[in-house]
């Protein structure tokens, strides 16, 4: 049996202790997009109350990160693989293709990230920001990516360690700062916002890069778990390993706001959040981040091949490197020197990937609940290619009204659907939206497919 057809993970790589799962989760999950994420829920004009509420809530998205993690590890199967069962074996490439664009978009998220930081640390050696210093930074960092992508994944893994520990470190000293430096009685009587159109779409946004984002990789880690741990310490290891830091981190953005009020609405929220630091510390952690950008870049890129691979296009590794070398180039050149507006690009490339993603995972979770036992009962005969499940119009046809109806109620930059009106206007409830929708017609579809079934 090749390889894409073995669907269960060997019993002798299963090796994981939940303990590593939470190292593993937290280690993904400290980059310096946490205090970005921060910014941006201050941009829904929430009070601090809110705002902070918005973060936890944001953060503990990675319950479902976290359910999909403990499915994985009962079955011994990666997420892909079992995403089979709910949309088919061909069906299953729609999200497949979902999963490229998200790895994709993520790559060039890191790309623009990490330009942005080189850019704002030229200002240390007295050069100003411009066209020309934006297009010096972007060369170093992608060179710095393409170089890193000789060096091998374990030694790549072990650096992402390392700075992460560092970059958590100097997290805790900018968080002290930011406490000494807050107007605490500004902060503590800014206005409420509205609970319906301001915090609930603050909270899908960070779900949306976060929980739901991350859910598409939960069995991938989960599936490599020793079948002795329990399927609870597998639960609680993966949600509190992502949403630990990401909570932290968004709550420094909530503080870092209200000392640099522009934070949440700038272009370029990173250089000022640099400049709202003390030189030497803006250096430092600014450095340690981009450092911690590369790596994750890398792992983007091989796991957009893969990607490829599983939705039927095969090409040589130097094929796919230059393929989606000159998408991430293209992208960030659009953003940095066309747009010119890297937070208003980042809530676009949420927003659609939000809709698409919710609606995905919360079928996958639907059919696991409804058809698997929540993950015990998956056969492995309908998981391979030779099945005769080849499009699960369930799970198909499910994705498809709710991924239709949520970009109806969403408008943005590039986009107004007709029902984007209310509370639905200029914000990313479509998000949420999207996943409730996917239960609702994925059960009802479901129960008929179901009851049909029982009369045959």
């Amino acid at each position: 049996m090749d390889n894409e057809e073995q669907i269960i993970v060997p019993a002798s790589e299963q090796t994981v202790k939940p303990s590593g799962l939470f190292f593993n989760w937290f280690a993904a999950n400290i980059g310096i997009m946490g205090i970005v994420y921060g910014a941006l829920i201050v941009s829904y004009h929430l009070s601090f109350f809110q705002a902070s509420l918005a973060s936890l809530a944001g953060a503990f998205s990675f319950l479902i990160v976290g359910w999909v993690a403990s499915i994985g590890k009962k079955t011994g199967i990666t997420t892909f693989k079992m995403s089979r069962a709910a949309y088919g074996i061909q069906g299953n490439k729609i999200p497949n293709a979902i999963a490229w664009v998200n790895m994709v978009g993520w790559l060039a998220v890191n790309v623009v990230t990490g330009t942005l930081l080189l850019v704002s640390m030229f200002s240390v050696l007295h050069i100003k920001s411009s066209g020309l210093s934006t297009t010096v930074a972007l060369i170093i960092f992608a060179v710095c990516v393409l170089l890193s992508g000789l060096v091998q994944e374990d030694t790549l893994q072990k650096v992402q360690t390392w700075i992460s520990y560092i970059f958590g470190i100097l997290t805790i000293f900018i968080m002290i700062f930011f406490v000494t430096e807050t107007n605490w009685h500004q902060v503590l009587t800014m206005p409420s916002g509205n609970w319906i159109s301001g915090f609930l779409p603050a909270v899908s946004i960070v779900a949306a890069g976060s929980g739901i984002s991350w859910s598409m990789a939960a069995a991938d880690w989960g599936a490599y778990v020793t079948p002795k741990a329990s399927n609870r310490a597998v639960f609680w290891s993966t949600t509190l390993g992502g949403a630990i830091p990401l909570f932290v981190l968004m709550f420094a953005g909530v503080l870092l706001s209200s000392v640099e009020p522009t934070l949440g609405t700038s272009a370029n929220p990173i250089d000022v959040m640099y400049h709202a630091l003390p030189s030497w510390l803006g250096v430092v952690y600014f450095l340690v981040a981009a450092g911690g950008l590369v790596p994750q870049c890398i792992v983007s890129l091989r796991s957009a091949r893969i990607n490829l691979k599983t939705i039927g296009i095969r090409v040589s590794q130097k094929t796919s490197l230059a393929f989606h070398g000159i998408i991430v180039i293209l992208i960030p050149i659009y953003i940095l020197f066309v747009s010119e507006n890297f937070l208003t690009n980042f809530q676009l490339f949420l927003g659609f990937l939000g809709i698409c993603l919710a609606a995905w995972v919360a079928i996958f979770l639907c059919d696991s609940v409804f058809n698997r036992e929540n993950g015990r009962a998956y056969d492995v005969n309908i998981l391979k290619s030779g099945s005769k499940n080849q499009v699960n119009w369930r799970g198909v046809s499910s994705w498809i009204i709710a991924v239709i109806i949520g970009f109806l109620f969403t408008n943005n930059a590039v986009w107004t659907g007709p029902f984007a009106k209310g509370i639905f206007k200029n914000n990313s409830l479509g998000v949420f939206l999207s996943g409730i929708l996917a239960i609702i017609v994925f059960w009802v579809i479901n129960s008929i497919g179901r009851e049909k079934s029982n009369h045959e």
